[in-house]
C-alpha cells in the first residue's frame, strides 16, 4: 500500500521595525526562527532571502505530513506566530502544497 506524502512550503516576506544594520536585523530574525523551531519541532525554518537588506527579511518554512489538512494547519499556525510579533510586519505569505503526484 502506497501512502500519500504532502510537503507544505511557506515563504514569509517581512518588514522589520526600527532596524538600522544587518547586526540588528540578525537580533530580530534569529529569535523568530528559534521560536518557530521551539514551538514546531517538526518544521524546517530558515532565513531564505533579502539577506543584504537590513529592514527586510524572508523566512522559509516547510513541513511534511500524511495529510494536506495537517500541512495547512501547521503552516497557518506558524504564519500566525510570526505575524503576531510586534517588531515585524508581515508583507506577504506565499504557500505551496506538494504531493506525490506533483
Amino acid at each position: 500500500m502506497i501512502h500519500q506524502v504532502y510537503v507544505g512550503a511557506l515563504t514569509l516576506d517581512l518588514l522589520l521595525g526600527d532596524v538600522r544594520s544587518l547586526k540588528q536585523k540578525r537580533s530580530v530574525v534569529r529569535p523568530v526562527i528559534a521560536e518557530v523551531r521551539k514551538r514546531f519541532p517538526g518544521v524546517a525554518v530558515a532565513e531564505t532571502g533579502a539577506t543584504d537588506l537590513h529592514r527586510r527579511a524572508e523566512i522559509g518554512l516547510a513541513v511534511v505530513s500524511a495529510t494536506a489538512g495537517n500541512c495547512t494547519e501547521v503552516l497557518d499556525q506558524c504564519e500566525r506566530l510570526v505575524a503576531g510579533r510586534p517588531e515585524i510586519e508581515l508583507l506577504s505569505a506565499r504557500r505551496r502544497l506538494y504531493n506525490g503526484e506533483d
